[in-house]
């Protein structure tokens, strides 16, 4: 019994000396306090801004700032700034290292003076989303040498960028995209220092984006030497002469969007089994050449865009043979020949666009495996026959584009399966028989085009009500007679373009009263007779641009309009 109790009592007391070893090493270990001089910069920083919920785009944006506190403002809790949201700071020295502030609503200006640059110790910094109210970038900046990760992106900034950027050789992610005014127009500027001066001295970005801003030059070469690059985005800069095809052979690059840059040419290589590129954007450039079949090698891509190139010649069918693709447009090229069965494999595909290309005629038997897709356009391909019913097995999509080929038959009601469905363009083809009224059962659709075709038969106004999304609807040359009904129901859809020309009208659609939003209205070639009554110049009157009522039997004005729209 004795035995039993010292067993007992030496359990205890080890289980305390492991307690108080444990308890010494956390505070040991425990992180240090930020240091006052950087919480009191932080907290300058944040009473140069204005919180605005309008100053970030990013839905689930929040102030960040809002409760950072400092000593004075009588709470110790709270008042390290390293327990800061958006705050980071080093473990061992307490300095603090990353400001992530990103989306976190402020507005106002920065300068050098900001007590932002006395943060010496930033390795991180991310203001993204934020409304700088067209501040330059303070060259200050350049005093933040520790600097590995920049993101300015999306903040309003405006001018030149400054070289003092130019002096943090370590970074490694820089980000000063998408600072544009609220036309789309770029703010930022890449002249003097340029884009070689930039690549020359930042050598080991692995991330480097400057998409929307205007560089206007041409893609240096030396771009080729930075081996660590990962990913590149140059959209919509300006970009001129001839891309440089080793950039294609850098051994990391995953990722690559020169886009909008329709005076960039260039040609793609033979691409190598080992290369890892999983993003290649290219479109509305003035890329040419063959696809070479070595594409069939990029078995990590994920998304090919090469729209709105001079691309000629065959689709390889090794196209065919990369697993993970879930995004390809091929469209507005000069594409010829068939296209290849194999794109049958494509079986993860998402958005799929061959539109407007010189295929040979052809129908869709390879068409129907790609369950997964939301966006499906081929326009313009020569398809002949009727809808195939192998796209019935594409219910997610969200908009299909068959318009300009020479598809026949009628427009099948199975389509009502396609309830995703904010975008149907079937417009001209060859399609015949009446409108099918389970079309109109779906009420996710925003745009219907099926102008331009034989259809017939009788429409009725009041189905346009089960449409309430709809704004753009075009009916217009067909042989169908729409039926209006004395209604002014203001469940009618508003629509912003309508086009019901050569529809059989007798009289202007008495719904259009409450059409407020309209800016292009055609009602030409009907059977109108009589004035034109008051009330039609009073719809839309501040958005209406283009307006057609010829080809009818109006004899004039109800009464004559002060002012035209």
């Amino acid at each position: 019994m004795c035995l039993f109790a010292f067993m007992c009592f030496l359990l205890l007391l080890s289980s305390f000396y492991l307690i108080m070893a444990n308890s010494n090493s956390s505070s040991s270990m425990q992180q240090p306090l930020c240091h006052d001089s950087e919480s009191s910069a932080l907290i300058q920083f944040k009473q140069s801004f204005l919180i605005n919920e309008y100053a970030s785009d990013d839905p689930f944006a929040y102030p960040k700032v809002a409760m950072w506190k400092s000593h004075r403002e009588g709470e110790e809790e709270g008042s390290d700034c390293c327990s800061w949201d958006g705050v980071e700071c080093d473990r061992e020295t307490g300095h603090v290292i990353g400001l992530h502030l990103a989306s976190s609503c402020l507005y106002g200006s920065i300068n050098s003076s900001s007590t932002l640059f006395n943060l010496v110790h930033l390795r991180r910094l991310d203001l993204s989303d934020n409304h700088f109210n067209y501040s330059e970038i303070p060259s200050a900046v350049g005093q933040l040498s520790r600097l590995r990760s920049l993101n300015l992106s999306m903040s309003r900034f405006f001018g030149q960028i400054p070289k003092e950027l130019l002096a943090l050789s370590k970074l490694v992610f820089l980000d000063l995209s998408g600072n544009i005014d609220p036309s789309g127009n770029p703010l930022l500027k890449l002249h003097k220092p340029d884009l070689r001066n930039l690549v020359q001295n930042l050598t080991h970005l692995k991330l480097f984006y400057l998409s929307l801003v205007d560089i206007s030059s041409t893609i240096p070469y030396e771009l080729a030497n930075l081996s660590s690059l990962t990913s590149l985005g140059l959209r919509g800069c300006g970009l001129y002469g001839e891309f440089p095809m080793n950039i294609f052979r850098l051994p990391s690059l995953q990722v690559l969007s020169v886009r909008y840059n329709p005076y960039l040419v260039g040609y793609l290589p033979e691409f190598e089994k080992a290369n890892p590129l999983k993003v290649l954007f290219l479109s509305h450039t003035s890329f040419s050449g063959e696809l070479p079949t070595s594409i069939g090698r990029l078995g990590s891509l994920t998304a090919l865009d090469i729209g709105f190139c001079n691309f000629t010649g065959l689709v390889p069918s090794s196209l065919g043979h990369l697993p993970q693709l879930s995004y390809l447009d091929l469209s507005y090229n000069f594409f010829s020949g068939q296209i290849p069965s194999s794109l049958a494999n494509l079986t993860i595909l998402t958005h799929l666009s061959l539109s407007s290309n010189d295929f040979n005629v052809w129908t869709l038997p390879w068409l129907g495996q790609q369950t997964k897709l939301t966006f499906l356009s081929l326009f313009g391909v020569n398809l002949t026959a009727e809808i195939p019913s192998s796209l019935t097995n594409m219910s997610q999509l969200s908009t299909l584009n068959l318009g300009e080929n020479q598809l026949s038959g009628q427009i099948p009601p199975w389509l009502m399966n396609m309830t995703q469905l904010t975008k149907l363009v079937l417009e001209e083809n060859q399609l015949e028989g009446s409108i099918p009224s389970s079309l109109f059962e779906l009420i996710n659709l925003q745009y219907l085009y099926l102008h331009s075709n034989y259809l017939n038969g009788t429409v009725r106004f009041h189905l346009l009500s089960k449409l309430k999304n709809l704004i753009q609807l075009e009916l217009l040359n067909n042989r169908l007679s729409l039926l209006s009904y004395n209604s002014t129901n203001s469940t009618f859809p508003k629509f912003n373009l309508l086009g019901l020309n050569d529809c059989n009208l007798t009289e202007f659609p008495d719904f259009l009263w409450n059409q407020h939003e309209l800016e292009s209205l055609a009602l030409a070639g009907n059977n109108i007779h009589g004035t034109i009554p008051r009330w039609m110049w009073n719809i839309s009157r501040e958005t209406l641009i283009a307006l057609d009522l010829s080809g009818n039997f109006l004899i004039g004005f109800d009464q004559h309009p002060v002012v035209l729209p």
